[in-house]
């Protein structure tokens, strides 16, 4: 289930009036927008404001082109109609008596699409008189305006002042905070396509007042804020749920791995040659090693050691500008770590193809099955071949089990790692261990995708 796009769809329906049904002796929005517009007169009047140049004649409605119909008692108007906006501004760094005080000063790196509980950063009353920041009282709905965070919000649970990338509101009698924060959660898209097109993104406060919002009847905001909230206590619920299920799925495939080289997976067949005989053909002075991580296998198993089966070898490291690399070349190249496949390249001279291989990872003792033609640039990276005699999958196996049960927590060197006991079944055993593996954590991995 995709969460996200769910939470944005209930904030569409909310937004367009179709997730609560209206009440026909709900005060008409239209009303409210005229009360609405006499308090802002009113503090016009008094000094506490001042009047835009740009709205001084265009405060009316109904507005042409809207972005869709509304209910007949809700009402267009603009951003700027119904609240104060003003952006902040950062205090001179060089002067240190400005940071360190008692006010909250806000960053967008600190809005969290929620309520704002915390603020790491603090100015002092000196800072407050003699820049412009400015600060905004408990309830105001805050913006961000520039750079990665642009259209991200939050709602102060405390006065605070922000810097000149954060824009806040504080909204005039009539309209529901939280409808205004949940308007702009459904607007953030919008926001990033008005900001794009330069370097920095920037959707600036002319942009954000000039904003078109739909706005219902009071109580009928106040229906939507609790029907939103409602959904997302659900949605939330169920994205724990996934969480706990996915760490449950992981334990799991732990928990297969396990059993399954500690001969619990599959049953034995007492007519399978014994894994001694296989490794005596790889070796034939070889002698089990006994090691107390595998005791009680089951009839016809061996212990050895990985060296015992594995060859390595330490590939050159592949140097390539990253600008060669093209989506249209059919060569991967292979790196340390998560990133694993980093480029594609169209050189043919250094690929390894006799397959299939496990790449290691000293740095991070990852390993991965591979079975395609490939290039390695990262030298921390070893290619380990796997005696014919031995399933390389079988191996694959085990040492993925040994990372995820810490007998490989610390670093290893491939030369250190190489001496880890690994206990061997017969090789048909191998096989119908491999298969079995194969298709539990495929199930697994399927149940984790209809999440």
């Amino acid at each position: 289930m995709d969460t996200k796009k769910l939470r944005q769809k209930i904030l569409d329906l909310a937004i367009r009036g179709k997730l609560v049904p209206q009440d026909p002796n709900d005060e008409p929005a239209s009303v409210l927008l005229e009360r609405i517009q006499a308090e802002k007169e009113q503090l016009i009047k008094n000094g506490e404001i001042k009047r835009s140049k740009k709205s001084a004649s265009s405060d009316t409605y109904p507005y042409e082109n809207v972005p869709f119909e509304i209910p007949e008692s809700w009402v267009w108007t603009t951003l700027g109609n119904i609240g104060q906006w003003q952006s902040g501004a950062t205090p001179s760094r060089l002067c240190k008596k400005y940071y360190g005080g008692t006010i909250p000063w806000l960053k967008t790196g600190d809005l969290n699409d929620g309520y704002i509980y915390d603020i790491p950063e603090y100015i002092t009353e000196k800072a407050l008189a003699e820049t412009s920041v400015k600060l905004n009282p408990v309830g105001s709905i805050l913006i961000a305006m520039y750079g990665a965070t642009i259209g991200k919000v939050g709602m102060l649970t405390f006065p605070a002042t922000t810097n000149q990338a954060c824009c806040a509101c504080v909204d005039y009698s009539g309209i529901e905070q939280k409808y205004l924060f949940y308007f702009l959660v459904s607007h953030k898209e919008e926001f990033i396509m008005q900001g794009g097109g330069g370097a920095q993104p920037n959707i600036s406060k002319e942009k954000i007042v000039e904003t078109l919002i739909p706005i219902p009847p009071r109580p009928e905001q106040v229906r939507i804020v609790n029907i939103i909230e409602n959904w997302f206590a659900i949605i939330d619920k169920i994205e724990q749920e996934q969480v706990d299920l996915t760490c449950a799925i992981k334990q799991t495939k732990s928990k297969i791995l396990d059993i399954a080289i500690h001969g619990k997976l599959v049953p034995q067949d007492p007519n399978d040659e014994p894994a001694i005989e296989l490794l005596r053909r790889i070796n034939p002075s070889f002698k089990p090693c006994d090691n107390a991580h595998y005791k009680n296998l089951p009839s016809g198993w061996s212990i050895c050691r990985l060296e015992d089966i594995v060859d390595y070898e330490q590939p050159q490291a592949y140097i390539v500008d990253s600008t060669n690399y093209s989506e249209d070349y059919t060569t991967p190249v292979l790196t340390a770590g998560k990133s694993f496949i980093i480029g594609y390249t169209n050189e043919t001279d250094g690929i390894f193809d006799n397959l299939p291989v496990i790449i290691f990872d000293d740095f991070t003792t990852d390993s991965r099955f591979v079975d395609f033609p490939f290039k390695v640039k990262s030298s921390a990276m070893k290619i380990l071949r796997v005696k014919k005699e031995i399933d390389i999958r079988y191996v694959g196996f085990y040492m993925i089990i040994t990372r995820l049960v810490g007998d490989t927590h610390k670093r290893y060197w491939i030369s250190e790692y190489s001496k880890l006991p690994i206990p061997i079944p017969p090789k048909a055993e191998q096989e119908r261990i491999v298969q079995t593996v194969t298709d539990l954590l495929g199930k697994l991995d399927n149940i984790i995708a209809e999440l």
